[in-house]
């Protein structure tokens, strides 16, 4: 079993910024992925951002430029800076982790953006 902990959300102006953290613990032995989606109310839930396991990154078009993903040195954990927020980004974000190709999702932490 893999436990999926966020932490660091809260409530900030338009403009500032938060960083998110992530860690994973259990049964891990190889961990592929990690990524962070949000979901805002009324909608889907969308991938934020990624990184693989080699370091690679994506991240959505509207977090381009604002919003950083990293690995921890401990790689169980991921953080997602993020910078300029907008109250578009208010939203629950989640911390997914792929471990030997399942993924185990966390609670959310919500992220409050306002104008």
């Amino acid at each position: 079993q893999v436990q999926v902990v966020e932490s660091g959300g809260g409530a900030v102006q338009a403009g500032g910024s938060l960083r998110l953290s992530c860690a994973a613990s259990g049964s891990i032995f190889s961990i592929n992925a990690m990524a962070w989606y949000r979901q805002a109310p009324g909608k889907e839930r969308e991938l934020v951002a990624r990184i693989t396991s080699s370091g690679s990154t994506n991240y959505a078009d509207s977090v381009k430029g604002r919003f950083t993903v990293s690995r921890g040195s401990a790689k169980n954990t991921v953080y997602l800076q993020m910078n300029s927020l907008k109250p578009e980004d208010t939203a629950v974000y989640y911390c997914n982790v792929n471990v030997a190709f399942v993924t185990y999702r966390g609670q959310g932490t919500q992220v409050t953006v306002s104008s």
